[in-house]
Order: C-alpha cells, then sequence, then structure tokens
C-alpha cells in the first residue's frame, strides 16, 4: 500500500486510539492463544473529498480524500477482501455468515454526491460494491445541500443502483431518533424506505442509524427495533465502534469508521479487529455520561 500523505495529517493531535491499538491491543491479540472469531469489518465512510480546515481532532473525521480512498481500496483489492451486502451476513439465517475468505462491508452515509463523483469510480476499478445510506429529504431531482456538501440527485440514484450499488435509509430528515416522538420516529423510517422504493423500484432493506447510537439505552433500543421491524427492514448499521459477528443484533451492527487521518498500519489494524476494544470504551462513556447528565 503507498505511502499515506502525511501532509493530510494534523500532526499536533494526539492520536490516543492509534497508539493504544497499535502498541497495546495488536500485539497482545498477537500472542493469545485463543481462536479468532468469525469478524465482518463494516466500514463507515461519510464524504469523499479534498478535507478542509477542521478543527475537530481526526477521531471525528468524516472526509476521505479521493488519493486516502484510492489507497485504502488498494490495500483491500491487494489483501484479498470482498465485498459483502449487511444482508449477505444473514443470507441463511441470523447467525449463519456466507462463507468468504476476508469479507468486508463498504457504506457510506448521507447521501452526498461526491460518492457519485469521486468514490464510486474507483470502487470500480477495484471491482468492489458499497452500500449508500440515503437521508431521503436531501435527496430531490437536482442537488440539494446537507451539512455543507451536495447530495445525489434521484437520476444519479437510479444511475448508481444500475451499476450495483446498493442503498438503505439514513431516515427522512437525519434527526437525533432518540429525542423525537413516536409518531415522527416511525414516519421518518416507514416515509424514507418507501421513497426510495418508488424511485428505484424495488424493496431496500437496511437502514443506517444517524448520529451516535444510544446503546446503553435499552428501551429506545427496543423500540427503534420494533419500528424497524414493522416497516419492513430486515437489518441495520449503527455507529457502535467494532467488527460485526453474526450473532449481534441485526438491527444495530458495529462499523469502523475510517477518514483521511488513517495511515495505512492504522487501518489495517482496523479491519484486523484491533481496534475493536474502543467498542467497549464507547459503551461505558455513553453510560457514564448518561447517569451523570
Amino acid at each position: 500500500m503507498p505511502a499515506h500523505n502525511s501532509a493530510a495529517t494534523p500532526s499536533s493531535a494526539l492520536r490516543v486510539d492509534r497508539l493504544v491499538s497499535l502498541r497495546v491491543v495488536r500485539p497482545l491479540r498477537r500472542i493469545s492463544s485463543s481462536p479468532a472469531a468469525l469478524r465482518i469489518p463494516i466500514l463507515m465512510y461519510h464524504s469523499i473529498s479534498e478535507p478542509g480546515a477542521d478543527s475537530r481532532h481526526p477521531y471525528f473525521g468524516t472526509v476521505t480524500s479521493p488519493a486516502v480512498f484510492e489507497q485504502q481500496m488498494r490495500y483491500l483489492h491487494d489483501s484479498g477482501f470482498q465485498t459483502l451486502s449487511p444482508a449477505d451476513i444473514f443470507a441463511n439465517g441470523e447467525t449463519s455468515i456466507r462463507i468468504v475468505r476476508k469479507p468486508v462491508i463498504i457504506t457510506f452515509d448521507d447521501g452526498f454526491r461526491d460518492f457519485y463523483t469521486n468514490a464510486q469510480p474507483i470502487l470500480a476499478k477495484y471491482g468492489f460494491t458499497a452500500v449508500m445510506y440515503l437521508p431521503t429529504a436531501y435527496i430531490q431531482k437536482t442537488p440539494a445541500t446537507f451539512k455543507g456538501y451536495e447530495c445525489l440527485t434521484w437520476n444519479e440514484v437510479r444511475e448508481l443502483s444500475r451499476a450495483g450499488v446498493l442503498f438503505g435509509s439514513h431516515t427522512v430528515t437525519h434527526p437525533v431518533l432518540k429525542e423525537v416522538g413516536q409518531d415522527q420516529l416511525e414516519a421518518e423510517l416507514r416515509d424514507s424506505k418507501k421513497t426510495i422504493e418508488d424511485e428505484l423500484g424495488f424493496a431496500i432493506d437496511s437502514f443506517a442509524y444517524p448520529y451516535a447510537y444510544p446503546q446503553h439505552n435499552r428501551e429506545f433500543v427496543q423500540r427503534l427495533r420494533s419500528v424497524l421491524i414493522d416497516a419492513g427492514y430486515q437489518n441495520g448499521v449503527s455507529t457502535i465502534i467494532g467488527s460485526t459477528h453474526g450473532i449481534e443484533d441485526r438491527f444495530c451492527l458495529k462499523r469502523l469508521p475510517a477518514n483521511s487521518w488513517d495511515d495505512p498500519t492504522f487501518f489495517a489494524a482496523k479491519l484486523n479487529g484491533d481496534y475493536d476494544w474502543l467498542g467497549n470504551v464507547q459503551y461505558l462513556s455513553k453510560s457514564l455520561k448518561a447517569r451523570f447528565s
């Protein structure tokens, strides 16, 4: 894999998550005598564009430059990874994973148009499929703007679908779902699914949760799951950090965030499971914050 463009990495930002993953977790996992569990890394991308001036820590980055994205896709290709869809995890039942030597699922949230211009040509070059999750209020006949980025049009969505890109729902208006009432929760999930199906002409079955997934809130998680089932979804991805296993709840599959600041060694570590530890820290942090807020 080619060297990462160091100019894109803020030198002042201490990557504690990288340090622990590479210096502590990876060595410990290498000497572990326990057999490796079957895992599927689900990569989570947002915008594939040149990162602008951003004061946020790289941990929170959601932008991947086209050059870095191509490096990452080349690494997947050269390492023998094969792309699946979330539905493939449960192709023969909820706990049955289709046998692929090195599976990976590539997902994109928010429906940004730079997927069409920058990401899809790279994916096609390496023979990969991906899943794009659409917030349908921002997908129009002409490019609408969401979070400062142009979004896909419905004509582009249909063109991408014909090229093999899969689509799922990312709600209608991208709200913080745990803060909305039951009627809006149901409408956000039901109406977004119907809109995509009407535009594409076939059923879609996958959902991506917007914002931080509140896994510590068991009452809400159960209510969300019930609404997803009633609306006809078969699976869903979340922002819970980690690799996914077939034994997990199919409506809150874990993902691995990727962005421009993932150097080659760190990107490989995420794929190998050395970043999964952060999911436990994430859960503890959210639980403590909820308890004392």
